[in-house]
């Protein structure tokens, strides 16, 4: 007789944790926002202006995102190398809600989209995704060198403007590849700027946002719990260097080697008061740091396409975020 699998943890909605160690992530909530989990095939050919391809190296699943060139294109386009959110816990870089948001940026700031497919807890527990992010921006390095073959990079990429960008737990995945990039030699690749876009920054205790901050589909204080519950390394808090990187157990500030940081904070976001004390500490240690601000939104509010095309404000502020960051490419 086949025993029957036991539920010993959930996240409502998003994922089921088993006894046997297994998980299932098919999401339960609400089936009207179930596409925005839906996974989309690649294609070769461009759909609105932007082709895109799955590759495999070394273990290692990405997908790239290449926009139509346009008259005034410059020769060769930047790279953006993409770390999904999630919480360390859920979605994948082939997701619909990832798929609309970075083909648009992709077209809006006329570059290159390498994102990373992360490997998640339960079953691989921090720094798993940090290192997936590290070997990412590696193997770019290798391709600019000449040392691994990918064509649509090889032909349009300009590996002297490489740019990382996250979301939520994503930003947390920049700030640590970037920490760890400045300690390796790049040549001939140049990691030209980070992005962290709302970065799960936290504290164990909590802070006055999250307690005061309105909750969201995309964030609410049990799953910032659960998730990391699951994420952390067996025994630490969530203060720890990944999620606290302005904590007395990161590395200090002053002592990183970092590129220029554009920092993409939401205002009603619940861990606010968090991710502005990194900034703060950021500024602190004479880092190049800008904060971008988007009003009167919460925590990856762009990533809600329902949102996006329904509500005026939270289309005006996800314009904004790409302008901002359009901005910042374009600059560095």
């Amino acid at each position: 007789m086949v025993q029957e699998k036991k539920v010993v943890d959930e996240v409502s909605g998003w994922l089921t944790v088993f006894d046997d160690g297994s998980v299932d992530r098919t999401w339960t909530g609400p089936p009207q926002v179930k596409f925005l989990s839906d996974a989309v095939p690649p294609h070769h050919h461009f759909i609105d202006g932007v082709a895109t391809n799955d590759v495999s190296t070394d273990g290692l699943k990405l997908r790239i995102y290449l926009p139509e060139k346009q008259a005034n294109d410059p020769g060769k386009l930047p790279i953006i190398l993409h770390f999904h959110g999630g919480g360390f816990c859920i979605s994948e870089a082939d997701w619909f809600m990832y798929y609309t948001v970075y083909t648009r940026l992709a077209r809006a700031a006329s570059a290159l989209v390498v994102s990373v497919y992360l490997r998640r807890a339960p079953e691989h527990r921090l720094p798993a995704p940090c290192d997936d992010g590290i070997a990412a921006l590696q193997w770019l390095r290798s391709v600019a060198a000449g040392q691994a073959q990918e064509p649509w990079l090889k032909e349009h990429a300009d590996f002297n403007r490489v740019f990382l960008i996250g979301d939520s737990s994503g930003g947390n995945i920049v700030h640590q590849v970037a920490a760890r990039a400045g300690e390796e030699n790049l040549n001939p690749l140049r990691l030209a700027g980070a992005i962290p876009i709302h970065p799960g920054f936290c504290r164990a205790r909590r802070s006055k946002s999250e307690v005061e901050n309105p909750e969201t589909p995309f964030l609410t204080l049990s799953m910032v719990d659960k998730f990391l519950s699951f994420a952390l390394p067996v025994g630490a808090t969530k203060d720890h260097p990944i999620t606290c990187p302005m904590g007395e157990a990161a590395p200090p500030l002053e002592g990183l080697n970092l590129p220029p940081y554009l920092y993409c904070v939401a205002e009603q976001d619940l861990l606010k008061d968090t991710i502005m004390e990194f900034y703060e500490a950021m500024k602190k240690a004479n880092k190049d740091v800008e904060v971008l601000m988007s009003e009167g939104v919460g925590h990856s509010f762009y990533l809600n396409k329902i949102a996006v095309d329904m509500d005026p404000n939270t289309a005006l502020q996800t314009n904004k975020l790409f302008q901002g960051i359009k901005d910042f490419i374009q600059n560095h």
